[in-house]
Protein backbone atom coordinates (compact mmCIF):
# COMPACT_ATOMS: atom_id res chain seq x y z
CA UNK A 1 0.00 0.00 0.00
CA UNK A 2 1.50 3.27 -0.96
CA UNK A 3 1.82 5.83 2.16
CA UNK A 4 -0.70 8.48 2.24
CA UNK A 5 0.74 11.93 2.25
CA UNK A 6 0.67 14.79 4.00
CA UNK A 7 0.93 18.27 2.66
CA UNK A 8 1.38 22.04 4.15
CA UNK A 9 -0.28 24.51 1.73
CA UNK A 10 1.50 28.12 1.97
CA UNK A 11 -1.48 30.48 0.09
CA UNK A 12 1.06 33.67 -1.09
CA UNK A 13 -0.23 36.98 -1.65
CA UNK A 14 2.05 40.38 -1.52
CA UNK A 15 4.70 37.74 -1.06
CA UNK A 16 3.05 36.98 2.78
CA UNK A 17 1.29 33.72 3.48
CA UNK A 18 -2.41 33.91 3.99
CA UNK A 19 -5.39 32.12 5.00
CA UNK A 20 -8.77 32.75 4.35
CA UNK A 21 -12.16 31.24 4.97
CA UNK A 22 -14.25 30.52 1.66
CA UNK A 23 -11.28 32.39 -0.40
CA UNK A 24 -12.36 35.35 1.46
CA UNK A 25 -11.49 36.85 4.66
CA UNK A 26 -7.96 37.30 4.29
CA UNK A 27 -5.79 36.89 7.15
CA UNK A 28 -1.47 36.97 7.19
CA UNK A 29 -0.37 34.30 8.35
CA UNK A 30 3.48 34.39 8.41
CA UNK A 31 6.82 34.56 5.85
CA UNK A 32 6.74 31.92 3.09
CA UNK A 33 10.44 30.86 3.42
CA UNK A 34 10.14 30.40 7.25
CA UNK A 35 7.41 28.53 7.58
CA UNK A 36 8.54 26.40 4.23
CA UNK A 37 11.40 25.17 6.10
CA UNK A 38 9.76 24.70 9.34
CA UNK A 39 7.33 22.03 7.65
CA UNK A 40 10.15 20.57 5.74
CA UNK A 41 12.02 20.20 9.20
CA UNK A 42 8.69 18.71 11.09
CA UNK A 43 8.66 16.10 8.03
CA UNK A 44 6.14 16.90 5.60
CA UNK A 45 6.07 14.92 2.79
CA UNK A 46 5.78 17.72 0.17
CA UNK A 47 5.02 21.61 0.03
CA UNK A 48 2.11 23.57 -1.97
CA UNK A 49 2.85 27.07 -2.79
CA UNK A 50 -0.09 28.94 -4.42
CA UNK A 51 0.12 32.42 -5.92
CA UNK A 52 -3.17 33.01 -5.29
CA UNK A 53 -3.76 36.09 -6.64
CA UNK A 54 -1.76 35.98 -9.69
CA UNK A 55 -3.95 34.62 -12.18
CA UNK A 56 -6.71 37.03 -11.51
CA UNK A 57 -4.17 40.06 -11.73
CA UNK A 58 -2.80 38.51 -14.93
CA UNK A 59 0.85 38.11 -13.62
CA UNK A 60 3.26 35.61 -13.16
CA UNK A 61 4.50 33.70 -10.14
CA UNK A 62 6.27 35.36 -7.88
CA UNK A 63 9.86 33.67 -9.36
CA UNK A 64 11.68 34.97 -6.05
CA UNK A 65 9.64 34.16 -3.44
CA UNK A 66 9.99 30.47 -5.34
CA UNK A 67 13.58 30.29 -5.62
CA UNK A 68 14.37 31.61 -1.97
CA UNK A 69 11.69 28.50 -0.74
CA UNK A 70 12.78 25.90 -3.35
CA UNK A 71 16.84 26.26 -1.88
CA UNK A 72 15.85 25.48 1.80
CA UNK A 73 13.53 22.72 1.50
CA UNK A 74 14.42 18.58 -0.25
CA UNK A 75 10.82 17.66 -0.44
CA UNK A 76 8.79 17.35 -3.91
CA UNK A 77 7.77 21.22 -4.10
CA UNK A 78 4.60 22.39 -6.12
CA UNK A 79 3.91 25.29 -7.12
CA UNK A 80 0.69 27.26 -8.64
CA UNK A 81 -0.95 30.60 -9.58
CA UNK A 82 -0.50 32.95 -12.61
CA UNK A 83 0.56 29.63 -14.76
CA UNK A 84 -0.46 30.45 -18.24
CA UNK A 85 1.86 28.79 -20.71
CA UNK A 86 4.16 25.85 -21.27
CA UNK A 87 7.13 28.34 -20.96
CA UNK A 88 6.02 30.01 -17.50
CA UNK A 89 6.44 25.93 -16.35
CA UNK A 90 9.86 25.67 -18.49
CA UNK A 91 10.81 28.93 -15.83
CA UNK A 92 9.28 27.30 -12.66
CA UNK A 93 11.14 23.82 -13.25
CA UNK A 94 13.89 25.77 -13.43
CA UNK A 95 13.70 27.75 -10.48
CA UNK A 96 13.71 24.35 -8.69
CA UNK A 97 10.13 23.53 -8.55
CA UNK A 98 9.13 19.84 -8.85
CA UNK A 99 5.27 20.11 -9.89
CA UNK A 100 3.36 22.80 -11.17
CA UNK A 101 -0.34 23.51 -10.42
CA UNK A 102 -2.68 25.01 -13.15
CA UNK A 103 -6.26 25.78 -12.46
CA UNK A 104 -7.20 29.23 -14.52
CA UNK A 105 -5.05 28.10 -17.94
CA UNK A 106 -6.41 24.79 -17.94
CA UNK A 107 -9.72 25.61 -18.08
CA UNK A 108 -9.10 28.50 -20.91
CA UNK A 109 -6.43 26.59 -22.97
CA UNK A 110 -7.01 22.89 -22.07
CA UNK A 111 -4.22 21.82 -24.57
CA UNK A 112 -1.45 23.15 -22.06
CA UNK A 113 -1.89 19.69 -20.13
CA UNK A 114 -1.33 18.07 -22.82
CA UNK A 115 1.53 20.04 -24.12
CA UNK A 116 3.05 20.33 -20.83
CA UNK A 117 2.52 16.77 -19.60
CA UNK A 118 4.15 16.01 -23.09
CA UNK A 119 7.50 18.24 -22.56
CA UNK A 120 7.77 17.77 -18.87
CA UNK A 121 6.31 14.41 -17.74
CA UNK A 122 3.02 14.05 -16.47
CA UNK A 123 4.33 13.43 -12.87
CA UNK A 124 5.11 17.03 -13.09
CA UNK A 125 1.60 18.59 -13.70
CA UNK A 126 -0.80 18.87 -11.27
CA UNK A 127 -4.41 20.27 -12.25
CA UNK A 128 -6.11 22.12 -9.47
CA UNK A 129 -9.88 21.86 -9.72
CA UNK A 130 -11.77 24.16 -7.37
CA UNK A 131 -14.97 23.36 -6.46
CA UNK A 132 -18.57 24.41 -4.77
CA UNK A 133 -21.77 22.06 -4.68
CA UNK A 134 -24.27 23.24 -7.29
CA UNK A 135 -27.44 20.81 -6.88
CA UNK A 136 -26.25 17.01 -6.80
CA UNK A 137 -22.85 18.06 -8.51
CA UNK A 138 -20.49 20.76 -7.91
CA UNK A 139 -19.20 23.12 -10.09
CA UNK A 140 -15.91 24.39 -11.43
CA UNK A 141 -14.20 27.94 -10.35
CA UNK A 142 -10.99 29.66 -11.79
CA UNK A 143 -9.02 32.79 -11.34
CA UNK A 144 -8.82 32.37 -7.75
CA UNK A 145 -12.16 31.25 -6.72
CA UNK A 146 -14.04 34.30 -8.39
CA UNK A 147 -15.18 33.04 -11.87
CA UNK A 148 -17.80 30.38 -12.23
CA UNK A 149 -17.53 27.84 -15.46
CA UNK A 150 -20.56 25.81 -15.80
CA UNK A 151 -18.96 22.65 -15.69
CA UNK A 152 -19.56 19.92 -13.99
CA UNK A 153 -16.25 18.64 -12.01
CA UNK A 154 -16.09 15.18 -11.66
CA UNK A 155 -16.72 15.66 -15.62
CA UNK A 156 -13.71 18.50 -16.07
CA UNK A 157 -11.32 15.68 -13.47
CA UNK A 158 -12.26 12.80 -16.46
CA UNK A 159 -10.92 15.12 -19.22
CA UNK A 160 -8.21 16.10 -17.29
CA UNK A 161 -6.60 12.92 -16.88
CA UNK A 162 -7.34 12.45 -20.33
CA UNK A 163 -4.97 14.79 -21.56
CA UNK A 164 -1.85 14.26 -19.06
CA UNK A 165 -2.04 15.32 -15.90
CA UNK A 166 -0.30 13.49 -13.35
CA UNK A 167 -2.44 14.86 -10.52
CA UNK A 168 -5.68 16.98 -9.21
CA UNK A 169 -5.62 19.00 -6.19
CA UNK A 170 -9.27 19.25 -5.42
CA UNK A 171 -10.17 21.94 -2.77
CA UNK A 172 -13.55 22.30 -1.72
CA UNK A 173 -14.70 26.07 -1.89
CA UNK A 174 -17.35 25.45 0.18
CA UNK A 175 -15.29 24.10 3.44
CA UNK A 176 -11.98 26.26 2.64
CA UNK A 177 -11.41 27.24 6.01
CA UNK A 178 -13.94 26.46 7.67
CA UNK A 179 -12.09 23.64 9.55
CA UNK A 180 -15.38 21.94 9.24
CA UNK A 181 -13.85 18.55 7.33
CA UNK A 182 -13.18 17.71 3.93
CA UNK A 183 -15.88 17.37 1.76
CA UNK A 184 -16.25 13.56 1.42
CA UNK A 185 -18.91 13.68 -1.21
CA UNK A 186 -16.55 15.12 -4.15
CA UNK A 187 -13.48 13.63 -2.35
CA UNK A 188 -14.87 9.49 -2.78
CA UNK A 189 -16.44 10.17 -6.40
CA UNK A 190 -13.29 12.14 -7.57
CA UNK A 191 -10.81 9.18 -6.12
CA UNK A 192 -12.92 6.21 -7.22
CA UNK A 193 -13.65 7.55 -11.13
CA UNK A 194 -10.08 8.34 -11.32
CA UNK A 195 -6.57 6.72 -11.58
CA UNK A 196 -4.38 9.39 -11.22
CA UNK A 197 -3.87 10.65 -7.43
CA UNK A 198 -6.13 13.01 -5.58
CA UNK A 199 -4.93 15.82 -3.00
CA UNK A 200 -7.68 16.50 -0.81
CA UNK A 201 -7.98 20.17 0.51
CA UNK A 202 -10.46 22.47 2.27
CA UNK A 203 -11.62 22.29 5.64
CA UNK A 204 -8.87 20.21 7.69
CA UNK A 205 -10.19 21.39 11.67
CA UNK A 206 -9.08 18.29 13.56
CA UNK A 207 -6.90 15.00 13.29
CA UNK A 208 -10.14 12.60 12.49
CA UNK A 209 -10.85 15.00 9.86
CA UNK A 210 -7.41 14.65 8.13
CA UNK A 211 -7.46 10.78 8.98
CA UNK A 212 -11.38 10.78 7.42
CA UNK A 213 -10.19 12.42 4.14
CA UNK A 214 -7.53 9.71 3.42
CA UNK A 215 -9.59 6.87 4.74
CA UNK A 216 -13.39 7.92 3.80
CA UNK A 217 -12.65 9.90 1.08
CA UNK A 218 -9.99 7.74 -0.42
CA UNK A 219 -7.63 11.01 -0.91
CA UNK A 220 -3.86 9.85 -1.62
CA UNK A 221 -2.65 13.45 0.47
CA UNK A 222 -3.95 15.76 2.56
CA UNK A 223 -3.66 19.69 1.82
CA UNK A 224 -3.52 21.18 5.46
CA UNK A 225 -3.07 25.13 5.97
CA UNK A 226 -3.83 26.41 8.95
CA UNK A 227 -3.67 24.15 11.66
CA UNK A 228 -0.50 23.91 10.96
CA UNK A 229 -0.08 27.80 10.36
CA UNK A 230 -1.45 28.07 13.75
CA UNK A 231 0.13 25.59 15.56
CA UNK A 232 -2.82 23.88 16.59
CA UNK A 233 -0.94 20.10 15.87
CA UNK A 234 2.36 19.39 14.24
CA UNK A 235 2.97 17.14 10.86
CA UNK A 236 4.16 14.31 13.56
CA UNK A 237 0.96 14.94 15.52
CA UNK A 238 -1.02 13.98 12.39
CA UNK A 239 0.98 11.38 11.50
CA UNK A 240 1.21 9.31 14.78
CA UNK A 241 -2.77 9.85 15.17
CA UNK A 242 -2.91 8.49 11.25
CA UNK A 243 -0.64 6.27 12.05
CA UNK A 244 -2.90 4.88 15.29
CA UNK A 245 -5.73 5.03 13.35
CA UNK A 246 -4.16 2.29 10.48
CA UNK A 247 -3.55 5.06 8.06
CA UNK A 248 -0.12 4.36 5.76
CA UNK A 249 2.10 7.56 6.78
CA UNK A 250 5.95 7.52 6.20
CA UNK A 251 7.05 8.55 9.84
Amino acid sequence: MLAKRIIPCLDIRDGQVVKGINFGDIKKAGDPVELAKRYYEEGADELILLDITASYEKRKTMIDVVKKVARKIFIPFTVGGGIRNVDNIRNLLKAGVDKVSINTAAIKEPDIIREASEKFGSQCIVVAIDVKQKGLGWEVFIEGGRVATGIDAIKWARRVQDLGAGEILLTSMDKDGTKSGYDLDITQRMSETLNIPIIASGGAGSLRDISDALKYGKADAALVASLFHYRTYTINDVKKYLKKNNVEVRL
